[in-house]
């Protein structure tokens, strides 16, 4: 059985959808869960689930012992950030090459990098009037976003989209593509 985890730094919507998706998979076990913040979200879905969670502040992710604790406690053979917001140490990555992921809400590599999460991609595709956007899964590298493309799926953007109506349709196609695409490169 492939072990995940799920890294996440908000509530935890596609932490939980991933869970759910292969709660009785019998192919792939969500090992642990990794917050950078103590937040309800998280918080919650490991109580829900009985799924570990780990507290970890961003610049401890490079910290040897964590890293070993992490591969011997958990042993994943994926890293999903799923809504993780910090940049991901260059130890870390070479620690786990190939094996960590990200889900951005933008069709990249437009509106990624530095400060482009949540409302504010959402904000920057209304205010520019893109006709589309949707989601990217691709590989996480040492630079914001810049890693090679997985796989995109796209909606469409309307003038009269409201910042919660485009977030909304982004978090469906999240929802919708995140586990199955897990599930693709786990077991291609």
């Amino acid at each position: 059985m492939a072990k995940i985890v799920i890294f996440g730094s908000g509530r935890g919507s596609n932490a939980r959808r991933i869970i759910e998706y292969f709660k009785d998979s019998g192919r792939v076990q969500v090992a642990a869960l990794v917050s950078d913040k103590p937040r309800r979200g998280f918080l919650d879905i490991s109580y829900d689930h009985r799924i570990n969670l780990e507290i970890v502040k961003g610049s401890e992710l490079s910290d040897p012992k964590w890293i070993a604790h992490l591969k011997v406690m958990y042993r994943p053979d994926l890293i999903v950030l799923a809504g993780y917001l910090k940049l991901i140490p260059e130890a870390f990555i070479q620690a786990f090459p190939g094996k960590i992921i990200n889900m951005h809400p933008a069709l990249l590599p437009a509106y990624g990098g530095k400060g482009m999460y949540g409302s504010h991609v959402h904000q920057a595709v209304i205010e520019a009037g893109d006709a589309k956007s949707g989601i990217t899964i691709h590989e996480v590298n040492e630079r914001y976003d810049e890693g090679r493309i997985i796989f995109q799926a796209s909606c469409d953007v309307s003038p009269e989209d409201s910042l919660e109506t485009l977030a909304q349709r982004i978090h469906q196609l999240e929802h919708e593509h995140l586990p199955v695409q897990i599930e693709k490169i786990l077991y291609p």
